[in-house]
């Protein structure tokens, strides 16, 4: 059943390799700016609270990967999972690579985020991919979202 789920990324992880091999076009700096744009309007989306409109940063179909917990598959989905997570005050992406092919591009990063729970503010930090697909109107919504906190699962 894992394998499943985890189809429609190693579907997304081929395809790239394909775009590769094929010698579709590396990525131009407008398109390396749009996802640049994209993490820094994620951010804003996160701490805002804005749910509704970072749903709309993600394909229709797009799987979210949190640790610890299940697969999250679609908008509506995920949006019901960020909705649950708890309020974020503080949230810095630093991207240490961008880079793809054609209509496919992943970004690789580092986040801080600095979370409220239970009244207590907590500092968590940690590093993410994200693999986007372009759109007809030019847009890079994510089609994969993972991230992974550097903090040891509390007891």
């Amino acid at each position: 059943m894992k394998l499943c789920k985890a189809a429609p990324i190693f579907a997304t992880l081929s395809l790239a390799i394909a775009a590769c091999q094929t010698g579709a076009a590396p990525l131009s700096d407008e398109d390396i700016a749009t996802l640049r744009a994209a993490s820094v309007t994620w951010g804003e989306l996160v701490v805002a609270g804005n749910w509704s409109a970072l749903v709309e940063t993600y394909t229709e179909d797009a799987i979210f990967l949190p640790p610890n917990e299940a697969t999250v598959q679609g908008r509506a989905n995920i949006q019901a999972w960020m909705e649950a997570f708890p309020p974020i005050s503080e949230a810095r992406l630093t991207i240490q690579e961008i880079d793809g092919y054609g209509d496919l591009a992943y970004v690789r990063g580092t986040y801080a985020m600095t979370l409220s729970i239970e009244g207590v503010e907590l500092l968590d930090t940690g590093k993410y991919i994200e693999i986007h697909r372009k759109q007809a109107d030019g847009s890079w919504p994510m089609t994969v979202d993972i991230f992974n906190s550097d903090l040891p699962v509390p007891e």
